[in-house]
């Protein structure tokens, strides 16, 4: 049995063998990620993460994942939590580290530490639908990564592009994704 050569906290024995069950069992490579929210005053909220399906089965997280969201006090709400587009922001800013650092690993560069700033800029006029020329998200996002690494300058900025390139939440921020929202009765007891 080969032994560990863990980079960057990457098990990168598991990494391969990982990518070489997928290339003899494409349907491995599929995964379902879930969330359910529940809505409780204003623009607080909870969602609760609690399991997905991947690898041809479903499976549950260790404990689940509870991210309350809110907006602050300036935009009505209590300030509870970050508001969805900062969470965006958070979710945009973890798939990039993680593509970086991940990516580094696969070719053996050691990385020391990764910081990174994000900015988003957003009109509400067009949330409020004050105006339908007005994007309601983000009309651009700003983003600097500080890499401490045993690499060049040209080998970073190679990996941050790489990292870009390869981030599922990069993808699913700059290219349109099919949404289908459905409205239900919820059933609730009054009694």
């Amino acid at each position: 049995m080969a032994m560990a050569r863990m980079i960057n906290g990457v098990d990168v024995a598991r990494m391969t063998e990982t990518i070489d069950a997928i290339k003899q069992d494409p349907e491995i490579a599929k995964f379902r990620f879930r969330a359910n929210n529940i809505w409780d005053d204003g623009g607080h909220n909870m969602t609760t993460i609690h399991d997905f399906y991947g690898a041809k089965q479903n499976v549950d997280h260790l404990h689940d994942f509870h991210i309350e969201a809110d907006e602050p006090e300036i935009l009505l709400g209590h300030d509870l939590g970050a508001n969805p587009v900062e969470m965006v922001l958070s979710a945009m800013a973890a798939c990039l580290t993680t593509s970086l650092v991940y990516h580094a690993a696969a070719r053996g560069i050691t990385i020391r530490g990764v910081e990174s700033e994000l900015e988003g800029e957003l009109d509400l006029r067009g949330f409020l639908g004050m105006s339908d020329d007005i994007r309601r998200g983000y009309q651009g996002i700003n983003i600097t990564m500080k890499v401490d690494a045993d690499a060049s300058q040209e080998t970073l900025d190679e990996l941050v592009l790489l990292a870009r390139k390869q981030s599922p939440v990069a993808d699913i921020v700059s290219n349109p994704v099919d949404i289908m929202v459905k409205g239900e009765v919820l059933e609730t007891d009054l009694h």
